[in-house]
């Protein structure tokens, strides 16, 4: 049976990771706002909200689009406080998907993605704090967690 420390260096690893997934995705789906190669974003904004805009829906996409990259920015540059931003964000949408057409492939999946966020967030605390040695990783064999 393989035995994986989980070791300062392999957390490291996956807080590099997530920040990149959550700073960079935002960006993309930002920009993509004033595009619409990925998908037509107005289709997924609730029609309650759209009649209550002084506004039309693609313009009301693309001011979600310049929050989604500032987001994105934060999160790559203060991931602790960005991840935050970005699961609060991803619950929203979800919550109007929810609420309004009925997408909840879409709301599930950004449910999902804003316990990421939230992981994130946590293992950005760790980052933060100072380094324990390595030898005081844990090791799980077989399911099971072992203190070393």
């Amino acid at each position: 049976m393989e035995t994986a420390a989980l070791t300062s260096h392999n957390v490291h690893r996956v807080f590099t990771l997530l920040k990149f997934t959550f700073g960079l995705v935002p960006i993309i789906a930002g920009l993509d706002k004033f595009t619409d190669l990925l998908t037509d974003w107005d289709k997924y904004l609730n029609p309650s909200i759209a009649q209550m805009l002084p506004f039309s829906p693609h313009t009301f996409m693309m001011i979600v689009g310049v929050i989604e990259i500032v987001a994105g920015l934060i999160v790559l540059a203060r991931p602790a406080i960005g991840a935050y931003i970005v699961m609060a964000w991803l619950i929203c949408i979800a919550l109007q998907l929810i609420i309004g057409k009925g997408y909840f492939d879409v709301a599930v999946r950004d449910l999902v993605m804003a316990m990421g966020a939230y992981s994130l967030a946590q293992l950005a605390r760790t980052e933060a704090q100072p380094k324990v040695r390595e030898s005081s990783g844990v090791q799980f064999s077989g399911g099971q967690a072992l203190n070393h």
